[in-house]
Parts: structure tokens; sequence; C-alpha cells
């Protein structure tokens, strides 16, 4: 039985689209109706996080799980805890690429290295899955790029190894359902670095209509992502990243994609050519 947390999310959606339809797979989600591309023979289920007693129930009779928590939200202690009193025998955990940086110690850092260090000391089998940041955040411009053909962000000229989410969920699904990845950290990029100006002249020639990028200073983007709902640590947190992607810490492109896909990670224009319609003016 594998259990898939965070099935809502960017990259669990992904996964439970791809799992094959006869593995035994059950879902864990807080609001299960939220659920959807899972295939016919899965279960979902409710779950939570705080909950203890929802834990033991989503997690009894797992031998595999797909763990995904929020990084400033709870931390997976309580998880991990019931995961290996109920008998799971392997955790693949859902990390970032910055917790081998070691000039990264923002909020959402040192919650993801806690997050790693628990996994490791829990008894149970590990992998680490750390991506680069995923191209779908480029989804935040979408509103501007529709309204006013603009992209806003904060040091447009600093590159970042992105990767598409679905490459991750694809490595994910690997690392669920084969042998050999236990005790193994994979770090995953996209092919190439990549600049904000970069992204948004590729849209541009994809959407066949100019685009002007907009540069952001530090207030603007506080602001911008405060705007999104963000508590405030996050916000400072996510500053504190783009100052290190200005410095060039996100730049370096890993193989670990290619190798265990056996083919060319997917490519911005590829991302952003498949979900073009979200930045099309209506």
């Amino acid at each position: 039985m594998i259990l898939v947390t965070g099935a809502t999310g960017t990259v669990g959606r992904e996964v439970v689209r791809r799992l094959p339809a006869d593995l035994a797979v059950r879902i864990m989600a807080r609001n299960p109706q939220r659920v959807v591309g899972a295939a016919e023979t899965a279960r979902v289920v409710h779950g939570d996080f705080s909950d203890a007693d929802s834990l033991r129930q989503a997690l009894s009779g797992v031998s595999t799980v797909l763990l995904v928590t929020m990084p400033y939200g709870h931390d997976d202690e309580r998880f991990l805890r019931t995961a290996r009193a109920a008998g799971v025998r392997r955790v693949v955990k859902l990390s970032a690429a910055a917790v081998a940086d070691s000039r990264a110690e923002d909020l959402i850092t040192r919650r993801q290295r806690r997050n790693e260090q628990l996994l490791r000391g829990s008894g149970m089998e590990w992998t680490l899955l750390r991506p680069r940041s995923f191209m779908s955040n480029s989804l935040a411009w979408a509103p501007s790029v529709r309204s006013d053909r603009v992209v806003r962000a904060l040091y447009g000229t600093s590159a970042n190894s992105c990767v598409d989410p679905r490459d991750v969920a694809e490595v994910a699904v690997r690392t669920l359902t084969e042998e050999g990845h236990a005790g193994r950290i994979h770090t995953l990029t996209g092919p190439e670095p990549i600049t904000a100006v970069e992204q948004t002249a590729q849209l541009a020639g994809l959407l066949g209509r100019p685009l002007r990028f907009e540069e952001l200073g530090p207030e603007g983007a506080r602001t911008a992502l405060g705007g999104r709902n963000h508590p405030p640590a996050v916000v400072e947190a996510l500053l504190e990243s783009a100052e290190r992607q200005r410095q060039g810490a996100k730049a370096h492109v890993d193989t670990a994609v290619p190798t265990l896909l056996g083919r060319p990670a997917g490519t911005f224009r590829g991302w952003a050519r498949d979900h073009l319609g979200a930045f099309a003016a209506l």
C-alpha cells in the first residue's frame, strides 16, 4: 500500500495521475473532495497532519509514503512517529534543493532541514527529493500578463534552474514503486538556468504578442508577496531566497532528472506551451 499526501498540491496531484491503477494506493487529504485525477482503484481518505487519530487511520496497513508537507507549517515529527508505529517501511520526502546550500538560513529552508533530519533519524528507509523552484511558480504572473501584458518580478536577470513539476512527480512515482532509492538524495532541476526576463520573452513568443518585464524592488516584491496571503515571516524567507538567487546560488543544473527518467528534463518553454491558456487574454 502506497500513501500519497499533498495530493491537491503542485506535485502531489501529478503523482496521483501517474501512479499505475494496479497498485494499492491510498490518498490522504484534508479535503478529499478536492482530489482529482486519481485512478478509480485509489482510495481517498481524510487526514490532517495536526490530527493524530486521522493519521493513524490513514497510515494503517501502509508500506510506502510520499510525504509532502508545508515547510512553514507543522513539522513532520508527529507524522513520522505515527508512520513508524504503523509499520511503514519507506518514506519518500519532498524537500528542497536549498537545504544543501550552507548560505540558506531562511525560515523555509531551516524547516526543511529539520524535517529531513527527523526522517533520517526515524528508523525507516528514506529518500529525499530536492527540487529547485517549480516552473509553475510563474503562474503568479498570469493575471498581469492577461491584463497588462507585463511580468513583474524581483531580480529579473538572476538565473534559476527551475524544474517542471511533472518531472518531479515522475521521479516521485519511480522512487515510490522501484527499489534502489533507499538512502538516496535526488536533486531535481530543469535542463538550464533561466531568468525571469528570458521566461518573459519565451512567453511572449508563445502567446504571439509583446510582453514587458518590469523589475520590482525589494519593497515592491514584499508588497506583492504579502498580497498573495503569505505570512510575513514567509515573505521575508522568500525575499532572502531571491537574494541568494541573485548571487548565483540557484543556477546549477543537476543530472538526476535525465538519469532517472531516461530523457532530458522538461524545458520552461515546454511547460509554458502546455499551460499557455493561463496566460492568454480572456
